[in-house]
């Protein structure tokens, strides 16, 4: 089966149209982070969201760890989905499922040592999919997405083989990489931000580089 793709830091209705033209079935529109790029403000991730057709899923990245901070920005920008890229309180998803009964819950999990398979384990039944990603949550600056670097990608395929929620791969992906990490992991969908990007700006170039690369 060939992976779903998401193109993520998505910062214009512009480059939301050039992803989904290429064949991305998912968006990524990154809220207020504390270090990393694509932020946007949530007016314009309101505003972007008007514009993508149907069929594709926009995903709201937030650094909000508390529910009813994760409600209020899901609230803002009226995404499809939400993405928790830190984590959040385990009571806290039954609370966003309440106050946001059609938005779909994807946890990321940072994945950095074994303590990343058993988190990941714990976590599946409360959201509706996982993706791994190369931050570190735990410096002082934390970083929480969009770093361009891989992981361990064994650990990757681990936590994809005992899930039973779909799980995307981020982290440092590119077309010069991506057939790689789709034999060893075998993930439901592909997620990406800088592999796609010249000078911070979509490149259509890279985009169907890719997408070619991904359809092997």
């Amino acid at each position: 089966m060939i992976p779903k793709v998401k193109v993520c830091c998505i910062s214009s209705p512009e480059e939301a149209r050039m992803a989904v033209d290429a064949g991305a079935s998912a968006l990524g529109l990154v809220g207020r982070m504390p270090s990393g790029p694509g932020v946007i403000d949530d007016d314009r991730i309101r505003l972007i969201t008007r514009t993508v057709p149907p069929g594709v899923s926009t995903f709201l990245l937030t650094s909000e760890t508390l529910a009813e901070d994760v409600i209020a920005h899901v609230g803002r920008t009226h995404t499809d989905t939400v993405q928790l890229v830190d984590a959040v309180p385990q009571e806290a998803y039954p609370l966003i499922r309440a106050h946001c009964p059609h938005v779909r819950l994807v946890q990321v999990i940072h994945v950095r040592d074994e303590d990343s398979v058993e988190e990941a384990a714990a976590i599946a039944e409360w959201v509706d999919a996982i993706l791994l990603d190369s931050g570190n949550p735990c410096l002082g600056i934390k970083q929480l997405g969009g770093t361009g670097r891989t992981h361990d990608w064994t650990l990757s395929a681990r936590i994809v083989a005992q899930s039973p929620k779909p799980v995307f791969l981020a982290g440092g992906l590119h077309a010069g990489n991506v057939r790689e990490a789709i034999e060893k992991v075998s993930p439901y969908g592909l997620d990406l931000c800088s592999g796609v990007r010249t000078d911070g700006r979509l490149d259509p170039w890279k985009l169907e580089a890719f997408f070619r690369a991904v359809q092997g």
